[in-house]
This record gives C-alpha cells, structure tokens and sequence, in this order.
C-alpha cells in the first residue's frame, strides 16, 4: 500500500527517527456534539463500524468514554483512546479502512452525512507517546458492574517545554507512577503530548471500581510517604501550570 507522505507526516519521522517504537503510540479522538442526535450518531458508528474495524485489524483495547459532566454541560464529548503499536499504523489506518467493505457498509450513514445533519459539531485529536516506566496500555482489574467503574482522565499542562520535562521526568525517574501502581489506581496509561492543542503537556488515566474508590484512592496519594517526598523536591516545583481533572464512565460497549 502506498503510503501517504505529508508534512505532518514528515515532522513526526523526523522527530521519531531514532525512536525503536518499543512504547505505544496512543491517540485521543475527542469529538464535541451537542445533542442526543450526535450523540445516538456517534455511538452507533462507534459501536457497529469503528471499533469491529479496529478489532479486526487487530488493533485492540479501544476506550471510548463520555465525562460525567456531559450531563449539565453544552459542550458534550466523547473520548475514543486508540492505541497503536507504531507511527505507521496511525498513520496508515484511514487508508486500511477504506479498503474494508464492512466497515464502509456499516459507516455508512456517518461518512455520507449531510452536512446540515453532522455527527458531531468538532472533532480533535492527540497523539502521545507512552512514558518509559508504562510503555504499553494495561487493562484495569475492575470487579465492580461496568456502569460504576470511573475512568478518570487528568491533563497536566507546564508553563514551558523545560517544566514539562520536569513532569515526566517526576513521573518516570521520579517514581510517581511506581506510587500510583504501589496504590492500585489501576492506570491504564501514561502518555507525553507530541501533537494536541494545549501543550506542553502529558496525559494519563486511572480506573476505579466507583466514586467512592476513586476517592479513597487519591486520598490514600496524597498520604503516600514517598509522594510527599517527591513533592517536596526542589527539582520537580511548579512543574504543572494547569491540571484538568475529566471523570467518565465507559460506553457499554468500550473494550474496557
């Protein structure tokens, strides 16, 4: 298959050439919609077109999840958390689908909408590459009814590209994410934001059994002896500029 080269895809060569691809690449889709139309919309291209498309191509594991504030809020989003075991098959995906005549079939009615009646009002994506310490997805060990469990999905923006590298350095070197897997927060990924609207900034998210956990959870962080430890040092102060904090629940039909 010939491979398309632009020159979004010639930055991120260069800037990957030395890298063994040996951590996941994810990307964060996050479409914006408005209503219950979209929304129907989406889940049913989603549900019935992309993820079996996905499966099929044995790209497996997608998340896709809707914040618990979609409930009050205008702007409502769907997070879809693909990961993919090098740049090539991010970059090649688009083509691989459109030879798929399942998928054309059943995506039939989100790729020939009007553009009076769109799926969704905007769409946007990240790209990320894993940390060092937590170089592939892992699924979350979950026991309670998937309706409860919490996926929470936290951006951690630095005031410059010399402060993020402090983050991650906190989180990798550092031993934060040693301390999250010492606390059973259940993280599902880390990643560093090499393509998104708000950097530099890094990404990570966490799952718990629900609300009640997820708060005993943090709560039992911030008492961890070796987060105060690692907090208080003068190499990793204001590191973070802005942290968003997004809570969710699974779609019935995410892979996890």
């Amino acid at each position: 298959m010939k491979k398309r080269i632009t020159f979004f895809a010639a930055l991120f060569c260069i800037a990957f050439s030395a890298q063994s691809f040996a951590n996941d690449i994810y990307a964060i889709t996050v479409y914006h919609f408005t209503d219950a139309s979209q929304e129907t919309a989406l889940d049913t291209y989603l549900q019935t077109a992309y993820l079996p498309a996905l499966h099929r191509k044995d790209i497996k594991n997608v998340g896709v999840f809707k914040p618990i504030a979609n409930d009050t809020a205008a702007d409502k989003i769907i997070y879809v958390i693909v990961p993919y075991k090098s740049f090539d098959e991010f970059m090649n995906l688009p083509d691989r689908l459109m030879t798929d005549n399942l998928y054309k079939t059943a995506a039939a009615s989100y790729l020939n909408a009007d553009y009076k009646t769109p799926p969704y009002k905007r769409m946007e994506t990240i790209i990320l590459t894993a940390f060092p310490m937590a170089p592939q997805l892992t699924l979350p060990s979950l026991k309670s009814p998937k309706a409860e469990h919490i996926y929470e999905l936290r951006s951690y923006e630095s005031a410059t590209e010399n402060y993020h590298k402090s983050k991650v350095k906190m989180f990798n070197q550092g031993g934060e994410v040693s301390i999250f897997k010492d606390i059973n927060a259940n993280a599902i990924f880390y990643g560093d934001v090499i393509t998104g609207s708000r950097m530099p900034n890094l990404m990570y998210l966490t799952s718990y059994e629900n609300m009640a956990d997820r708060d005993a959870h943090w709560k039992s962080f911030q008492d961890n002896a070796e987060w105060k430890k690692l907090n208080a040092m003068a190499e990793y102060k204001n590191n973070v500029s802005k942290a968003d904090i997004i809570l969710m629940h699974a779609a019935s039909y995410s892979d996890y």
